[in-house]
């Protein structure tokens, strides 16, 4: 058996860019989070987001209990699968979840920043702050709804390039989640406002609009703008636009996808 680990920090995706990389690489099974996945589908384990604090769920995701243990051990000798994926924050944690499912040595380590951008990797950072989402790669039918405070019915569909359908996801908030952070519409456009006024060139600005393609921020307004005769317009919208790009950063640590920009009046002295 071929042994794959993923790992990277805590909300930064891994679980929801899995399976796409499993099929890829033709992996049947995925050991995340407690859970054994078979082709999408789970089969044995229980999910540590089950659990009611941050302690036991870690020992559920590493397979502390031996009766969660050596049920997925006797469940991945039944099914003998060639190629076996685990999932985990650190290298060091995916090396124990192999040392106790005994699967010997891992044959190669991927980080998530191999696999997924920087700006995904942000975003799911930002959920995982902001709404305290988690993601199970298993269908919404097999998740176990009381044992959660809040199912998300979020069942995201998984497509392979070839647009078959390789699995689900599905959106929880965990009991143990500690809390998130709430971040006001009107905030995000604040920051905008504030990047406006710091510009010197833009005389008024109006309709700031912030909307999400596929998690990430979509800027919208309209600026007049006042600047000597033979000034750049080009570089005066550049320079705002790379300016809001690294206030979300500094501030959401979140990159902005799309800033546009429309320019109803031009002021010339």
């Amino acid at each position: 058996m071929k042994v794959y680990a993923l790992s990277g920090s805590s909300g930064t995706g891994k679980s929801t860019s899995a399976l796409l990389f499993a099929h890829n690489h033709d992996i049947p099974v995925i050991i995340d989070d407690g859970l054994l996945i078979y082709n999408g589908t789970k089969i044995a384990g229980s999910s540590a987001k089950y659990e009611q604090n941050t302690i036991t769920a870690i020992k559920r995701a590493v397979f502390f209990y031996e009766d969660h243990r050596y049920e997925i051990i006797n469940k991945l000798k039944d099914i003998n699968p060639h190629k076996i994926l685990l999932i985990g924050t650190s290298k060091r944690m995916v090396k124990q979840i192999a040392e106790r499912l005994e699967l010997g040595e891992i044959d190669q380590h991927i980080d998530v920043t191999d696999i997924r951008t920087s700006s995904e990797i942000k975003m799911a950072e930002f959920i995982r702050r902001t709404q305290g989402e988690h993601v199970i790669p298993i269908p919404s039918i097999q998740i176990e709804h009381g044992l959660f405070k809040k199912l998300i019915l979020k069942g995201t569909q998984v497509f392979s390039k070839q647009r078959k359908i390789i699995g689900e996801t599905t959106v929880v908030r965990p009991n143990f989640q500690l809390g998130s952070i709430s971040i006001s519409p009107d905030v995000l456009k604040q920051i905008v406002a504030y990047r406006c006024r710091q510009t010197n060139e833009i005389e008024s600005y109006q309709h700031i609009k912030i909307t999400l393609d596929n998690f990430l921020p979509i800027i919208k307004l309209q600026i007049e703008i006042k600047a000597e005769k033979d000034a750049n317009i080009s570089a005066i919208i550049k320079n705002l636009q790379d300016a809001l790009r690294q206030d979300f950063l500094q501030h959401l640590n979140v990159e902005v996808y799309t800033i546009d920009t429309q320019v109803t009046k031009m002021n010339f002295v």
